[in-house]
């Protein structure tokens, strides 16, 4: 299952990334902004993360209007590698090589079609599980 969370700079493309994994087939978990309205976007990343960190979800998408409020929150996290994201090699790599589990996407930086793209690529792209990948990052999580 896929987590899913915005403050009201990312709800319009929060919605249209849920549409979008519905057509799919993708289960997702939505854990809020609800609306438009002015929120925190701490308050929407910290819920995402200790469901990833919990195992109740096997990744996540945060976005907000840069992406890096939302990136420099959830890496506060031990165990989360969060990575913002504008264009699709940066997707693909972080997943090959940081193995990261949270995709963060700024709302007010990339159309509605990049969010979507950025999205297939990062839910489609494994870890290359590469041991030389595998150290840097046990490198970061001690």
């Amino acid at each position: 299952m896929i987590a899913i969370a915005s403050d009201h700079g990312g709800f319009e493309y929060k919605k249209l990334i849920e549409e979008h994994l519905v057509s799919c087939g993708i289960e997702y978990k939505d854990f809020g902004t609800f609306s438009a309205d002015a929120c925190d976007y701490p308050d929407y990343a910290k819920p995402l993360c200790e469901s990833i960190l919990a195992d109740e979800c096997e990744s996540g998408i945060l976005i907000c209007g840069t992406g890096i409020g939302m990136s420099i929150t959830a890496n506060r996290y031990p165990g989360i590698r969060a990575a913002v994201c504008t264009e699709a090699f940066s997707a693909r790599a972080t997943r090959e090589h940081n193995n990261a589990n949270v995709l963060c996407l700024g709302a007010r930086v990339i159309s509605p079609e990049k969010c979507i793209e950025l999205t297939d690529i990062f839910l489609q792209t494994p870890f290359s599980n590469d041991e030389r990948h595998i150290r840097r990052i046990e490198k970061i999580e001690h």
